[in-house]
């Protein structure tokens, strides 16, 4: 089989790929800028690929990374976070020499990833998303907050995690809060608040290079930490054939390539899914839609090695995957609600991003990983917080 370079291990959809491949008996190198990373201790590993942080020492990253491509003689590469992505797929005449890089060019995934920019494009071409106010100059807040039905989030235009996102009930609480957010991510987009009621879903789909949907998996969140929005902690694979519709035809129209996440919600008021964002990237609930019968990593890989693959175009409906640790075990903590979920919490049945009786040491990683992680005062910060 083929051999293939997984990037950014910390996180469990890198673990995912790992394992996809393993299992396939590729030979899988997982690389991170830390050893204490989840995908690294898994038995699925043949090597740990430590390198310099891509965000902190991009030159000595781009030459180490050069270094083992031309080393490893690897099939394909494949960046699991956005910012490496960028960085990769920016100097992609350097290193595609040695190995298929199946993303999209910066320039398109940084359009989609902007909140301003998609939301716009979406409505222009009649794609439904809550009602959204863009502000271009500080002295347009004023007048605009004057004109919004409230309650209305505050929302960088470029962030993940639900990170920078604030509630606003009134023209005070958003002037205080839309500056807040507007120091650390500039001009975030004014959103209507869709109430409670609705359910959240998000799709995974999948481009060839001509743009051709071949493969499109939808689920339900059921738990999010945060509690009120965030990263989703429980979740089931669903059938939903508007929502997958509407996905492939954005990101067909948009002319997208490889993998990509659209996130939607459904506005109790009107009962129609409304567009929220478009995670140009690989995704947190990876492992369940390989469970439920989508391999997205290795049908990216097919694309990469033979420029496309046949559809696929069914996977199993009632699959569930829980990321506990510590994500559900936060969502639970933080719950006010949390002795209404206890029997569901309990439930064990659910099988887990990470926890793995055939694969057990990544649980060892991801406590490890997350210790590193408690000494970064903004990830403090996300695992503790309580609201949106």
């Amino acid at each position: 089989m083929g051999r293939i370079l997984i990037l950014d291990g910390m996180w469990n959809k890198s673990l995912s790929a790992v394992r996809s491949f393993g299992r396939k008996g590729f030979y899988v190198t997982a690389g991170e800028s830390t050893i204490l990373s989840t995908a690294l201790f898994s038995k699925y590993c043949n090597k740990r690929f430590v390198y310099p942080s891509p965000l902190r020492s991009r030159e000595e990253f781009f030459a180490c990374l050069e270094d083992e491509l031309i080393r490893g003689r690897y099939d394909a590469v494949f960046p699991m976070e956005l910012s490496t992505q960028l960085l990769i797929t920016g100097q992609r005449d350097k290193f595609e020499k040695y190995a298929r890089i199946p993303f999209a060019g910066p320039d398109i995934t940084e359009k989609v990833h902007d909140k301003a920019f998609l939301m716009q494009y979406a409505a222009n071409n009649g794609f439904d998303i809550p009602m959204t106010w863009f502000i271009r100059c500080p002295e347009e807040l004023n007048d605009i907050s004057d004109k919004v039905r409230y309650p209305v989030m505050i929302k960088p235009r470029n962030s993940s995690g639900s990170r920078g996102i604030m509630l606003a009930n009134g023209k005070n609480e958003l002037l205080a809060a839309y500056r807040m957010v507007h120091k650390r991510y500039e001009f975030p987009i004014i959103q209507d608040y869709i109430p409670p009621g609705g359910d959240s879903y998000g799709v995974g789909l999948l481009l060839n290079f001509s743009s051709r949907v071949r493969a499109s998996f939808v689920y339900r969140r059921l738990r999010s930490y945060p509690v009120s929005g965030g990263p989703s902690t429980l979740r089931e694979s669903v059938k939903r054939d508007d929502i997958s519709k509407i996905a492939s035809a954005l990101l067909t129209s948009l002319g997208w390539k490889g993998v990509a996440h659209v996130e939607f919600k459904i506005d109790p008021r009107d009962g129609r899914p409304k567009l929220l964002e478009i995670n140009p990237r690989f995704w947190g609930s990876l492992e369940l839609a390989i469970a439920a019968g989508v391999d997205f990593p290795y049908l990216l890989y097919k694309i990469a090695m033979e420029d496309d693959v046949a559809a696929v175009e069914d996977y199993k409906a009632g699959i569930r995957r829980r990321w506990l640790i510590p994500g559900d075990l936060l969502h639970f903590a933080a719950n006010p609600a949390r002795s209404k979920i206890l029997k569901d919490f309990l439930d064990f049945r659910t099988k887990d991003d990470i926890l793995s009786i055939r694969d057990p040491l990544p649980a060892v990683g991801r406590i490890l990983s997350g210790v590193g992680l408690l000494f970064d005062s903004e990830m403090r910060k996300f695992l503790f917080r309580r609201d949106v």
